[in-house]
C-alpha cells in the first residue's frame, strides 16, 4: 500500500527537507515536506494536509499549530510527533539516523 507522507518542521529548511530526501527513495511512499512558520520556504497548506496519510511533525508545538490552524484538513491524516529538536543541519548523519529510527516503524503494515 502506497502512503503519502508529509514532514513538517518550522521553516522547511533543515529537518523536514532532510526527511523528504531520506524517504523519497522508498517505493511504498510519496513524500513531501513543508513548514508551519510564516516564513517557511514551502508553507503548509490545507491541500498538503488533505493529501497526506501521515503527517510527521518534528516538535509538539508544530502539531499544536497544525491542529489550531488546519483542524478540518487533518480529518483523515495521522499526526505523529517525532520529538526531534532543531539541533541538526540539512542531511546531518545523526539526523538521518534519528529519522530512520523514528519514522520507519510507522511505515510497516
Amino acid at each position: 500500500m502506497r502512503r503519502n507522507l508529509l514532514f513538517v518542521c518550522g521553516r522547511n529548511r533543515l529537518r523536514s527537507p532532510t526527511a523528504e530526501q531520506v524517504f523519497s527513495g522508498r517505493s511504498e511512499c510519496e513524500v513531501a515536506s513543508a513548514g508551519i512558520d510564516h516564513d517557511a520556504d514551502e508553507p503548509v497548506t490545507a491541500e498538503w494536509l488533505e493529501w497526506a496519510d501521515i503527517v510527521f511533525v518534528m516538535e509538539r508545538r508544530h502539531r499544536t499549530k497544525l491542529r489550531h490552524r488546519y483542524g478540518a484538513a487533518l480529518k483523515h491524516a495521522r499526526v505523529i510527533c517525532l520529538d526531534i529538536p532543531d539541533d541538526y543541519g540539512f542531511m546531518d548523519p545523526d539526523l538521518v539516523r534519528l529519522l530512520d529510527k523514528r519514522v520507519t516503524p510507522h511505515l510497516r503494515g
